[in-house]
């Protein structure tokens, strides 16, 4: 299946031509006004929930680094 069109490249048979800086400007402009933005009430929302998660994350990260440092400690020391 080495000589698909898809592999090759082609497109319908149609030569494929650049896009001009200007078409280019306005098609980006015109998928930024689709975007979607959040409120503020949301974008709050977000913040505490994504500082919660990160919080608890570092609490876990920070009594499994104390365990295994106190579990080597332990082991090496020989007390």
């Amino acid at each position: 299946m080495p000589n698909s069109k898809a592999v090759r490249g082609e497109r319908g048979g149609s030569a494929h031509k650049r896009t001009s800086i200007p078409t280019f400007y306005r098609q980006v402009v015109a998928e930024l006004r689709k975007v979607v933005y959040p409120t503020q009430e949301q974008l709050v929302t977000y913040f505490i929930v994504v500082m919660v998660f990160v919080i608890v994350m570092m609490a876990i990260v920070s009594l499994l680094d104390l365990g295994f440092g106190k579990l080597a400690f332990e082991i090496f020391a020989g007390s």
